[in-house]
């Protein structure tokens, strides 16, 4: 497959926003933890994705959520790019965008190393630099609980769709309290019109290990 070129790949159009200079004060400050946290990240099974296994169960399930392959997914709060090289690898044009410079330079080094061609962006997952209408599936995994307003962020997520688009939303909620409720989640995303699934991904496969906290996907299809 063709060399990786980071930016140099445009795969949606950008929206004229987003630069380092305007993210918000949290951004900024979520940018730093996240830098302090890149070059650990891949350490956990499920980030990396890069067992052949738990790469396989991954791939299963977005396999059973996504449209066909050569659609266009944005991966916002994309960290290593491993879910959106293992998607390149299948066929989509991925764009991901991540708070963290240093998040970012491992991602490109990643698609490089695997052959693919993954547009990587710098941004605020909340309100990534992606043009309205651009793309056929926002997709995150275990972002949304971060963010400060949740509503804002999914609605501002549904406005990136081209129509027949759709949020995937991979989440989960902790013993420690932390994350979102799947019947939260699901509150939050319904809307006229929308046809929302919630999908349990309580495979030990997934996490490299068995479970006891609540993990989960949100479809939201327009």
């Amino acid at each position: 497959m063709p060399q990786a070129r980071g930016d140099s790949h445009s795969t949606v159009p950008a929206q004229p926003t987003g630069a380092p200079d305007d993210l918000a004060p949290s951004a900024r400050e979520a940018a730093r933890a996240w830098d302090a946290e890149a070059d650990a990240f891949d350490a956990e099974a499920h980030h990396a994705l890069d067992e052949p296994t738990l790469r396989e169960a991954w791939w299963d399930v977005l396999e059973g959520v996504l449209p066909t392959p050569r659609a266009r997914v944005a991966d916002l709060g994309c960290g290593t790019g491993s879910v959106a090289v293992l998607l390149a690898e299948r066929g989509y044009a991925v764009t991901g965008v991540d708070v963290s410079p240093r998040m970012l330079e491992l991602a490109r080094a990643k698609a490089r190393s695997h052959g693919v061609r993954v547009a990587l962006r710098h941004g605020d997952a909340a309100s990534p630099p992606i043009a309205p209408g651009s793309v056929d599936v926002v997709l995150t995994r275990h972002v949304l609980w971060a963010l400060e307003d949740r509503r804002a962020a999914i609605d501002g997520w549904f406005g990136l769709l081209a129509p027949g688009g759709r949020l995937v939303l991979v989440e989960g909620f902790w013993h420690t309290g932390a994350g979102i409720p799947a019947d939260e989640l699901r509150a939050l995303v319904e809307r006229p019109g929308v046809q929302v699934a919630v999908a349990a991904l309580d495979d030990p496969l997934l996490w490299g290990g068995p479970i006891e906290d609540s993990r989960y996907v949100v479809t939201a299809r327009t």
